[in-house]
């Protein structure tokens, strides 16, 4: 018998409302559902193909444990009992930093992700955090907590009210969106188009997005961080800055203008090889727009100077008055961020509070880069422990960190590995016990990340659209089970897990002076929490102390799970309103312009304005039917342009021999790879690119798809040793390669 169940998709950050066609527990279908509040019936081909990740035959169905060095099939309980003998022996022998954490990406879309990582890292009290951020977006973290005191305080372009929209280093028309949550960011570009407005696009590539764009830059790779300070030093030149309301919020303006007075447009054109006059250009139609935002992602985050280009795209919004007023970048208010705080001067936000044991690279947002997480394992040091177990998260580093083949030798070291992972990958072939998670459509699914990043303030929630089939465990469950193994709390009851931080929750919120539960009994708010489970009644919890809760009845029109519940396509919660000063929590309370350690980093720019690669350097791009490494097992999202080619410039080609279709031999500082050749004019002359997240050959896995056309993993021809110093992120955008044919012609 089918019937019909909804569920907010996990399959990238536009978050879209799907409508799934079930027939028993089997998603034979799925469409947009188009009384969705936020997406209204926009739907992606990796959302159409929800019933096929879904319903994959090679997802583990039963937890596996390593016996006489051979993965074997195993019971729930005797799996924990061996992350429990196998965890608990080493963090007493060594410390708590000899257990080491990867988070991967997939962990923000799932609720479990985002409820339990933390519990389990504040359990561990281990330094040794590394996640997708360092290979994504840590530049963006780290450049807004030096401006605005918080790192989680990201500006999202307003996209449905902007005028003028600068993209750099993004591809939403093929991503989706990065850090900017937008269903149909395809359909609100091409409207921002239709009611007159400007999409500039600065991109090596001519992509999807570019072709789209009233004006594409060519820009060579890695040198956004000049355009921008060019254009910055062009609005203080010729008088065109103004900050409008944001005046009482900001200080070091004259600081500002000093530091970047080096930066002329005819100072950075020959390095971006692009001409003077048109970043003049860029500058005053920035400036004269009637509301703009410039938004930079990926392509400006993974490149040596990743963060100054990330505070500089702050920086341009603040300098044109933009920032945090509608039709430029304003900061979404999610339903489950905490009380808003009086304004006022805050703890602000720190770099290095501990470094790494190897190379020293210092911390940024509790985490070190994930290029030191070989070294950290491989290397013997006279300070310090090396990580001896490691506990990935839906993480698969072996083909998101540089060098794959080193951590591969590395993950082998290792003394003990649990992997919560649906499949036996690259990364989680290694472990000693790897725990799967059930498929989306039998996971309740609330985006607590993407909602704080989201065009539009909104919040929906999705039951399991299936009941668990027998003999799985629903992924909230593993993950309160792991915490307890890894913490010394071995069978226990899982609901200890989420019953703590209620508790710890209400305690704070009934001792804070601004919270709507100021000084009542928190025994008596935690019985009226609802919900059918643990993770429930902590969204419950969340929703009701939230900027739109109830307040556990102090507000009657406010939110909380049942209210939720009653609306099962979301709830509309407004755009996205100006909230400054409220967010800052700088030492001053303003908008630091100038922190130290980006004034500090500019020498490193400097430098950067006489440089001029003479060879080839290599990007990465997206496909829209692809998210990483996750998707490359599922047939329907593979083939077609979702290919591991290397596109190369017919010049380049031309000159080096290469024919289209044929093997190329791609060398890095890391290694080399070979891919086949694809000779197109959409990469400009001296650029050539690889997507990230293939090379599914290696042996031990089991992703039948995946192998039968592995291509080849971009991030083993880099050494893990080129990253943005502030924010450890790796360098896998703009680095030199050379290529050759890899046959005789």
């Amino acid at each position: 018998m089918t019937r019909t169940a909804l569920r907010i998709c996990p399959l990238c950050e536009a978050t879209c409302g799907l409508a799934l066609t079930l027939d028993g527990p089997r998603v034979t279908g799925a469409r947009g559902d188009r009384e969705d509040v936020f997406s209204k019936g926009f739907i992606c081909p990796k959302g159409a193909a929800f019933g096929a990740v879904d319903n994959d035959p090679d997802r583990l169905r039963t937890p596996l444990v390593r016996r006489a060095g051979e993965l074997r099939e195993a019971t729930w309980e005797e799996a924990f009992d061996a992350v429990a003998a196998g965890l608990r022996p080493i963090a007493e022998r060594h410390g708590p930093h000899a257990l080491g954490i990867v988070l991967g990406n997939p962990n923000v879309h799932t609720m479990a992700g985002a409820l339990y990582p933390p519990v389990l890292i504040a359990g561990l009290g281990t330094r040794s955090l590394f996640t997708a951020s360092t290979v994504d977006q840590m530049p963006k973290h780290v450049s807004s907590g030096l401006l605005y005191g918080d790192a989680n305080a990201i500006p999202v372009p307003d996209l449905d009210r902007t005028d003028h929209l600068l993209l750099l280093g993004a591809n939403p028309l093929e991503s989706n969106g990065s850090l900017c949550t937008a269903p149909d960011f395809p359909g609100r570009l091409k409207a921002l188009k239709a009611r007159g407005g400007t999409l500039t696009v600065v991109d090596p590539r001519r992509t999807r997005t570019a072709k789209l764009a009233d004006r594409h830059l060519a820009i060579r790779p890695g040198t956004d961080a000049l355009l921008l300070a060019a254009m910055a030093h062009v609005l203080f030149e010729e008088g065109l800055t103004d900050l409008g309301d944001l005046a009482p919020h900001v200080q070091g303006m004259d600081e500002l203008r000093g530091a970047l007075s080096d930066f002329t447009p005819q100072a950075v054109a020959g390095a971006c090889d692009v001409d003077a006059p048109l970043i003049r250009t860029l500058a005053r139609e920035l400036a004269a727009a009637p509301t703009a935002a410039v938004y930079g992602r990926i392509g400006s985050c993974t490149v040596p100077h990743g963060t100054l280009a990330s505070w500089l795209v702050d920086v341009l919004n603040i300098l044109t008055g933009n920032l945090d007023r509608p039709g430029g970048a304003l900061f979404p208010q999610a339903a489950t961020d905490r009380t808003p705080r009086p304004a006022g001067p805050g703890r602000g936000f720190r770099l290095g509070r501990w470094h790494s044991r190897v190379s020293g690279h210092p911390e940024a947002k509790g985490e070190l880069p994930l290029s030191a997480l070989a070294e950290e394992i491989d290397t013997p040091t006279e300070e310090g422990t090396p990580v001896r177990a490691l506990i990935a998260i839906a993480a698969n580093p072996v083909l998101s960190a540089p060098d794959g083949d080193r951590l591969d030798r590395a993950l082998e070291s290792l003394e003990f590995m649990v992997s919560v992972d649906p499949y036996l990958n690259e990364t989680s072939r290694h472990a000693d016990v790897v725990l799967p998670p059930p498929p989306p459509s039998q996971s309740a699914h609330h985006d607590f990340a993407f909602n704080t990043l989201a065009v539009r303030n909104q919040v929906r929630y999705t039951r399991p659209a299936v009941p668990p089939e027998p003999g799985r465990m629903a992924e909230t469950e593993i993950h309160a089970r792991l915490v307890l193994a890894a913490t010394g709390m071995h069978g226990a009851d899982p609901s200890a897990v989420d019953a703590l931080v209620v508790d710890q929750t209400l305690g704070k919120a009934v001792r804070d002076p601004h919270s709507p539960v100021h000084g009542r009994d928190p025994e008596d708010l935690a019985a009226r929490l609802t919900g059918d489970n643990g993770p429930e009644r902590r969204l419950d919890l969340m929703l009701r102390l939230g900027p739109y809760g109830d307040g556990f009845g102090a507000r009657e029109d406010g939110l909380s799970l049942d209210r939720l519940l009653a609306h099962p396509h979301g709830i509309d919660l407004g755009p996205l309103q100006p909230r400054l000063p409220q967010p800052l929590k700088t030492p001053s309370g303003r908008i630091e312009l100038l922190p130290e350690p980006i004034a500090d980093d500019l020498p490193r720019l400097r430098q950067a304005l006489a440089e001029r690669p003479s060879g080839l350097v290599l990007v990465g791009r997206r496909h829209l039917r692809s998210n990483n490494s996750w998707m490359h097992n599922v047939p329907a999202l593979t083939g077609g342009t979702n290919r591991c080619t290397l596109h190369v410039h017919p010049d380049d080609a031309s000159r080096l021999g290469l024919r289209d279709g044929a093997p190329v031999r791609v060398k890095g500082a890391g290694g080399e790879v070979v891919a086949p050749a694809e000779v197109t004019d959409t990469v400009r002359p001296g650029v050539v690119s690889l997507p990230h997240g293939w090379g599914h050959d290696r042996p031990g896995t089991r992703l039948g798809h995946a192998a039968d056309d592995p291509g080849v993993n971009v991030n083993q021809i880099l050494d893990g040793s080129m990253l943005d110093p502030l924010s450890g992120n790796a360098v896998l955008n703009g680095v030199p390669v050379g290529l050759a044919p890899a046959t005789a012609p």
